[in-house]
């Protein structure tokens, strides 16, 4: 056998033997890679999966206003589930409807709904008060018709950046709350001689 040949036959077997160490690492149930989560609320209960919860708050808390709670949640059964209520605590239940506005929320046999955002079916905190508190991770309970409770801790983030399209669509405008505060509250008094 020439040299050249060996030499080429060296090469591939070192080619293959680099390929195949390399995509050990990724294999298994055991894989690193299977170590990685994703930074948002997901969990999954029976049939139902609920997947990217989060609840946004108004851009400025000290505005008042509604919250909402978006996620989307999938039905891999074979039978539609519906979304009975959505609970935060220590804010309550909140006022769950469909992207029409009436009715409960279907998520259809193997397939999915999407909650919050223009659209779709919403999930408004019609009062939030100060238990919801941006950056916390908040308890929430989707309760479904045949699943029951599923809970999941969800970020609380304001309606800024990415989170505007999806959070609450009555924002408090900064020009109607600060006219609100530079108002007299008292009537002008008339004085005496004009």
């Amino acid at each position: 056998m020439s040299s050249s040949l060996r030499r080429g036959a060296l090469a591939a077997a070192a080619i293959a033997f680099s390929i195949a160490s390399l995509a050990a690492c990724g294999a298994g149930n055991n894989a690193q890679t299977l170590g990685v989560k994703p930074d948002h609320a997901a969990t999954s209960v029976g049939d139902i999966q609920i997947q990217n919860a989060v609840v946004i708050t108004q851009p400025d808390q000290k505005s008042g206003g509604p919250a909402v709670v978006t996620a989307t949640v999938f039905n891999s059964g074979r039978t539609a589930q519906t979304l009975d209520s959505i609970n935060v605590e220590g804010v309550g239940t909140a006022d769950v409807s469909t992207a029409e506005g009436a009715g409960k929320v279907t998520v259809p046999a193997q397939g999915s709904v999407i909650i919050g955002g223009k659209g779709n079916a919403s999930a408004t905190l019609s009062n939030p008060g100060t238990a919801l508190k941006d950056g916390n991770a908040q308890k929430v309970t989707f309760t479904f018709s045949n699943t029951g409770d599923v809970d999941l801790r969800a970020f609380v983030v304001p309606a800024e950046s990415y989170f505007t399209k999806w959070g609450p669509d009555n924002i408090p405008s900064p020009t109607a709350a600060a006219t609100k505060t530079a108002s007299p509250t008292g009537s002008p008094t008339a004085t005496a001689g004009h």
